[in-house]
């Protein structure tokens, strides 16, 4: 399939490609939405749109979401308050293997704020789980991101990051319901949006199978200039199928 944006999203992405442990209660409703930013990992200057055009459809405002796990909710990061639990998460050795976030907090915070000063192609999040934070995400448009140089994006197309924080939350089966949770999301409050994608290193066979059990189906493998990955899609045509 050949690659088609439009001009106004051609120009978006153009530019120079980019070459845990433990959790606290605190109450989401407390949270404020922060400045959302730039995809994921890719810190190059690129055009920046008014903040008040929210490319992903104001992910603060998304609401809840009721899980067999519980109520969930994606709550935008708030630097000082989410960076210490992020960057602990960050510097678990089966994390870092995948995510390259280890080392000094100030690894991870810069990160963060490459996203939060961006123009809102890229939003932070923590997973909120009955009122524990036990996850960080990044919903992000794929369509705007380097991702969509290597595989054949539609407009409005809609990534997702995970990372379990706490290992006591892994291997319970949480990843795939919350992950089908969060896709769900998107498709609901996102009516533009046809399709939910993901990319996690073909290495990661526990993230992959997440992915399955949440309805996304293996579309391809892709070489990305710091992993080889699985692309992972959730078509909104499909969601109460698989």
């Amino acid at each position: 399939m050949d690659l088609r944006l439009s001009d106004e999203l051609v120009a978006l992405i153009a530019g120079p490609e980019p070459d845990g442990d433990g959790a606290r209660r605190w109450d989401h409703d407390t949270a404020r939405p922060s400045a959302s930013g730039t995809a994921h990992r890719d810190t190059s200057v690129r055009p920046v749109l008014p903040h008040h055009d929210d490319l992903l459809d104001h992910v603060a405002d998304w609401g809840p979401a009721d899980t067999p796990a519980g109520l969930f909710h994606l709550v935008p990061v708030r630097i000082e308050r989410d960076l210490p639990l992020i960057s602990r998460w960050m510097n678990d050795p089966a994390t870092a293997a995948f995510w390259a976030l280890s080392g000094p907090q100030d690894v991870t915070e810069d990160h963060l704020r490459a996203q939060l000063a961006g123009d809102g192609r890229s939003v932070p999040c923590i997973g909120v789980l009955d009122g524990t934070p036990m996850s960080y995400w990044e919903i992000y448009r794929a369509d705007l991101d380097p991702l969509a140089r290597h595989y054949p994006a539609r407009p409005h197309d809609t990534g997702v990051h995970l990372l379990v924080g706490a290992v006591a939350d892994r291997g319970r089966g949480l990843g795939g319901l919350l992950l089908r949770a969060v896709a769900d999301l998107v498709l609901a409050r996102r009516p533009s949006c046809a399709r939910v994608i993901a990319e996690p290193d073909i290495r990661n066979t526990p993230s992959i199978a997440a992915f399955l059990t949440a309805g996304f189906r293996f579309s391809a493998e892709v070489d990305l200039p710091a992993k080889r990955a699985a692309l992972m899609v959730r078509d909104r045509s499909l969601r109460h199928l698989l």
